[in-house]
């Protein structure tokens, strides 16, 4: 059993408690409501539809397998834009005040492969109180013993090209969500040092929502599509990859980059800073000021401001950032933040290689 972290107390955070207190009144003087607006409806619904207009349109059976395959590969990707954009906002309660709304947005998160429950304990729970804390921060933990992320995690001779091969693992993220990840932390007697104690009902949503899952995007497809099994195969694959890859990358270039750091507590289980100043250590942006990567990345180029305030919905992370970046400035902490897409790739490669160069070869 892992012992339980413990920060600093919250009330000695000055930094938070000022960032706290400017955001909220910001929220009062703007009379901006920090859930959804009218354009964070419009994004949900440009991917929602997407995504049942592109599984429906290849489920009519029209069209030729060199069409339906870089089809299945858009239907991955916006598999991916569904979960950061409409799901990740509703499962941490953000999308809307109403926590049924909330709920109901959040169970679309089995259409994409992933079990909702699952995810909060992981993401909401652990990720977000144990920041790339390693041993309590499963979020980062991609492939224990292939991919090393701090000088803490064990060393495996492989490990010397991770840097090469680490990107084709993250395209196998979201196979291993559907037939294995959920599985495995469900069953887990902890999660970090979340103790698992599951409601009844969630034992049943999840086989329940798996198997629709399966049906939908396996048994349907193979029923009614003119394409033989190979041909299914190939194009099952590519969905997945194109939605692990999008999905990988997305959230290693916010926590495993150059600047963030991999703390641990000592020897009394402690932390050595409050929980809000460890988050302005361990998380990063990327791409900003880039309008795209606002629209189809859910906020998750911001996550700073979604570590810091994640009730708040994404659509007003660029507000806020500005009170956030001059608030740690005023006090002395880091706010770390690549320029562009391939600014974060490129720090996130490099930070790969500087651990693999301290593996020694077998």
């Amino acid at each position: 059993m892992s012992k339980k972290v413990k920060f600093s107390s919250t009330s000695n955070s000055a930094f938070y408690a000022t960032t706290r207190f400017r955001v909220s009144q910001f929220f009062s003087e703007q009379e901006v409501n920090q859930h959804a607006n009218s354009h964070m409806w419009f994004k949900t619904a440009f991917f929602l539809t997407g995504f049942v207009g592109l599984y429906l349109l290849m489920l009519i059976n029209i069209l030729p397998p060199l069409v339906l395959l870089p089809m299945a590969a858009g239907l991955g990707m916006f598999s991916a834009f569904v979960g950061f954009n409409v799901c990740h906002d509703a499962i941490h309660g953000a999308l809307s005040g109403n926590c049924k709304v909330n709920k109901a947005f959040g169970l679309i998160f089995n259409l994409i492969g992933a079990n909702p429950y699952v995810w909060s304990i992981i993401h909401n729970v652990v990720h977000h109180t144990y920041t790339n804390i390693p041993g309590h921060d499963e979020d980062i933990e991609v492939a224990p013993g292939l991919i090393r992320i701090s000088h803490d995690d064990e060393i495996n001779a492989i490990q010397r090209f991770q840097h090469w091969y680490a990107f084709p693992l993250y395209s196998l993220a979201s196979l291993s969500w559907i037939f294995r990840k959920d599985y495995v932390k469900f069953f887990q007697k902890e999660i970090g040092s979340h103790q698992n104690k599951h409601p009844k009902v969630e034992y049943f949503n999840l086989f329940f929502y798996k198997a629709l899952y399966y049906f939908l995007f396996i048994v349907l497809p193979l029923m009614v599509l003119s394409v033989n099994w190979w041909q299914f195969i190939i194009g099952f694959l590519v969905l997945h990859i194109a939605q692990g890859l999008t999905m990988g990358l997305v959230f290693q270039l916010a926590h495993v980059v150059e600047g963030t750091t991999f703390p641990l507590p000592n020897e009394h289980s402690q932390m050595c800073e409050a929980w809000a100043e460890h988050q302005m250590r361990t998380t990063a942006n990327f791409a900003t000021q880039n309008k795209f990567a606002a629209f189809f990345l859910g906020g998750l180029n911001r996550q700073i401001e979604h570590h810091l305030f994640p009730k708040v919905c994404h659509i007003h992370y660029g507000q806020i950032s500005l009170i956030v970046k001059q608030t740690a400035s005023e006090f002395n902490l880091p706010y770390i933040e690549n320029q562009t897409f391939f600014d974060a790739l490129k720090s996130h490669f490099l930070t790969l290689k500087k651990f693999s160069r301290e593996v020694t070869p077998a």
